[in-house]
């Protein structure tokens, strides 16, 4: 089972289907607006509401942050590498992937997959050790997002970037030691970008197996951005270099 905590994530896993045992509410909530809607939605969707005192819930939090809501729900499912292309024929869009190599902090994994889904990114690919999976910190900072950007688990981060190479897709690493322009990268052409780890950055064997190495020019006086700052930069010119001007 996942803890779902906070209304907004809350709000839409009751939406998008996942299945919900049952959802926890301080009885010292005021009912209106993002919790109102709550109730509606579970009676709708046929859910138990039950009504427990701040130190219960507090009990039940894993963030200590979850404004008085929360859902028992059954746990995320990621997807397999070989899931990606039928998601991509789907939306009959070349493929558009994420790559994260090491991502640990639970707040830059929601903020990202927060992005990823508004820049219309197909999946996610997270690495499965030394790294945060979905946890009820990443739900929450996704703000609900991770119902609906799959998540692909891998072992093995140069090794999918090599089927992605079978299967037409480019690679291109970010870091600020790349030699290319991220903005002169043709994301319109099948592309998994790949970002890497905080403090860190791409690992050696991940950056020698990307296809480009771009980097995001700064001016300032700090050397590098946050890496879910980095990650929204690039998606959002995937999606402006994908999406026909008026």
């Amino acid at each position: 089972m996942d803890i779902i905590e906070g209304k907004n994530p809350v709000i839409e896993a009751l939406k998008a289907g996942r299945p919900i045992s049952k959802i926890l509410l301080d009885n010292s909530l005021r009912v209106h607006g993002a919790a109102d809607q709550i109730i509606r939605l579970a009676k709708i969707k046929g859910v138990e509401i039950e009504y427990l005192n701040k130190q219960a819930m507090d009990r039940q939090s894993a963030t200590g942050s979850y404004q008085g809501v929360m859902a028992l729900a059954a746990a995320k499912k990621y997807i397999g590498l070989s899931d990606l292309p039928a998601i991509s024929e789907a939306k009959k869009e070349p493929a558009l992937y994420l790559v994260l190599d090491g991502i640990e902090d639970p707040h830059n994994l929601g903020a990202i997959l927060r992005t990823a889904d508004a820049a219309g990114v197909h999946a996610v690919v997270i690495r499965e050790r030394r790294a945060v999976g979905i946890t009820p910190a990443v739900t929450k900072a996704s703000a609900g997002a991770v119902e609906y950007v799959p998540v692909a688990m891998v072992s093995n981060i140069a090794q999918s970037i090599e089927t992605f190479k079978k299967n037409g897709v480019w690679t291109v690493g970010i870091d600020m030691e790349g030699e290319t322009n991220y903005g002169s990268v043709d994301f319109t052409l099948p592309t998994a970008i790949v970002i890497g780890g905080e403090g860190k950055g791409l690992s050696e064997l991940v950056r020698k197996r990307c296809d480009f190495i771009a980097s995001i020019p700064m001016k300032g006086q700090i050397s590098s951005l946050n890496a879910s700052v980095a990650a929204a930069v690039v998606m959002y010119e995937a999606l402006r270099q994908r999406t026909p001007q008026r």
